[in-house]
């Protein structure tokens, strides 16, 4: 895994609004975990979710159960003061999704929008892989989103590993079933255009 001390540069140096991957609102992801799971009670982990929007938008949909993970301390202290009061109703994970420790069979969905595509390294991703195992609910959803083929080659100055819909699947084997697949095509604040592929799996019983 990168570095956690590259992520605290780029989050203490610059606005959540500046960064490449910043979203006013994930309305994609918003959109996809409420038509999967309109529980409110539902148990959701927000991967690498960092000063992301999604979870002020998940909160505005009235779910109660709500995770955010990310190795950067200072993107999670970003989003905890946008938030104000409602930030206590958040569970803040600060940690490396690797190797931190994840209670057992506790999420009823896993959602990352790019944290899976930095794991360059083979070991990584099957530590990866085996996390949203071990932490996911039986029958749970997973939704996973990478830079496609045609995405970028690296991010924030890090080599990343482009997907298309079956070869992200295909790290996370037979144990999860593909039920769909999307693709967004991303504005940065800067201008630029960079095409993303989300996976929504179903973990096995």
């Amino acid at each position: 895994m990168q570095s956690k001390s590259h992520w605290e540069h780029i989050y203490s140096t610059r606005s959540e609004t500046e960064v490449s991957w910043f979203q006013p609102h994930a309305t994609l992801s918003t959109d996809l975990i409420h038509r999967i799971c309109a529980i409110p009670t539902a148990a959701i982990i927000d991967v690498g979710g960092g000063a992301s929007t999604l979870v002020d938008d998940l909160l505005a949909h009235g779910y109660e159960n709500l995770s955010v993970l990310d190795l950067s301390g200072e993107a999670l202290a970003v989003a905890r003061r946008r938030l104000g009061p409602r930030a206590g109703l958040v569970r803040w994970i600060e940690g490396d999704v690797t190797s931190l420790s994840l209670p057992e069979g506790t999420f009823d969905v896993w959602h990352d929008r790019a944290v899976f595509h930095f794991l360059t390294d083979e070991a990584d991703r099957h530590a990866y892989v085996a996390q949203v195992m071990r932490a996911v609910k039986p029958g749970g959803h997973v939704i996973v989103a990478t830079f496609a083929p045609d995405g970028p080659a690296e991010c924030s100055g890090l080599p990343v590993i482009q997907y298309d819909a079956n070869s992200l699947h295909a790290e996370f084997g037979p144990a999860f079933e593909l039920v769909e697949h999307d693709e967004e095509q991303h504005i940065t604040p800067a201008g630029r255009v960079q095409h993303f592929v989300y996976c929504h799996c179903l973990k096995s019983h």
